[in-house]
């Protein structure tokens, strides 16, 4: 082979490899930020597309702990697909179930219990879920989390 045609390949394939890896890193954001905006249909298309459903975007967060809680229909395809409810964040410890509970977004509370969140799991404070629904007023999700 000779070595003029060498280079260019090489060149094509570290063009190939840097894309690759751009891409990655731009999807796992992507999908973060699609499910922050409650956007259920760039969350299904980006994970049909092989997006890591557990993958952290660049603040270090998943897409279920950065979600819009109150969208269900993005809460439950992130846990079909896989998604972790007990990851912790690690600024306070705080599952999706605590945040969920803290703003009293129940159905999003028991779509979470349904994929196995910890409604125990304490917080690097010591409060569990249903300790910051209660200081917000959710009685609501209280109820349901006691009953859990």
């Amino acid at each position: 082979m000779h070595f003029a045609t060498i280079i260019p390949a090489e060149e094509e394939y570290v063009k190939y490899r840097f894309w690759k890896e751009s891409f990655k890193m731009i999807r796992k954001d992507e999908l973060a930020s699609a499910a922050a905006t409650g956007n259920t249909e760039l969350v299904g298309i980006l994970l049909q597309n092989g997006a890591d459903v557990n993958a952290v975007n660049s603040f270090g967060q998943t897409p279920l702990q950065v979600m819009m809680m109150g969208n269900t229909a993005v809460a439950q395809l992130l846990l079909e697909c896989g998604a972790n409810p007990n990851r912790r964040d690690s600024h306070v410890g705080a599952t999706p179930l605590h945040d969920a509970a803290r703003e009293g977004f129940l159905d999003t509370v028991a779509i979470l219990i349904q994929y196995h969140a910890d409604i125990n799991a304490e917080d690097y404070h010591g409060r569990k879920p249903v300790d910051l629904a209660e200081t917000n007023g959710h009685q609501d999700v209280v109820a349901f989390l006691e009953s859990a």
